[in-house]
């Protein structure tokens, strides 16, 4: 199996995951945050996990930079929800 059918295999899996699980999830937490609530400490942890998760995607768009924008979206949005729940803890 090359290398593009294998990236291409995880690329499908992450998509999948990402639009059925990841970005509802980020969504419920922005909507939150933007009425000024504060994340639970499972949703904290979630966020944790997503972005390391998109660390982890560099060499995967190294090779594939078709993916970069979505990637880069998904980061703002994460990193724009952890900005407005910090912004709240403060408050």
């Amino acid at each position: 199996m090359s290398q593009d059918s294998r990236d291409q295999g995880v690329i499908q899996v992450l998509l999948d995951r990402f639009t059925k699980q990841r970005l509802p999830r980020a969504m419920q937490m922005q909507e939150r945050v933007d009425r000024g609530e504060k994340l639970e400490p499972f949703e904290v942890n979630h966020l944790t996990e997503m972005l390391a998760d998109a660390q982890h995607l560099k060499s995967l768009i190294d090779r594939h930079p078709e993916y970069e924008e979505l990637v880069l979206k998904a980061f703002a949005l994460y990193t724009e929800i952890v900005k407005k729940a910090t912004d709240n803890e403060s408050n």
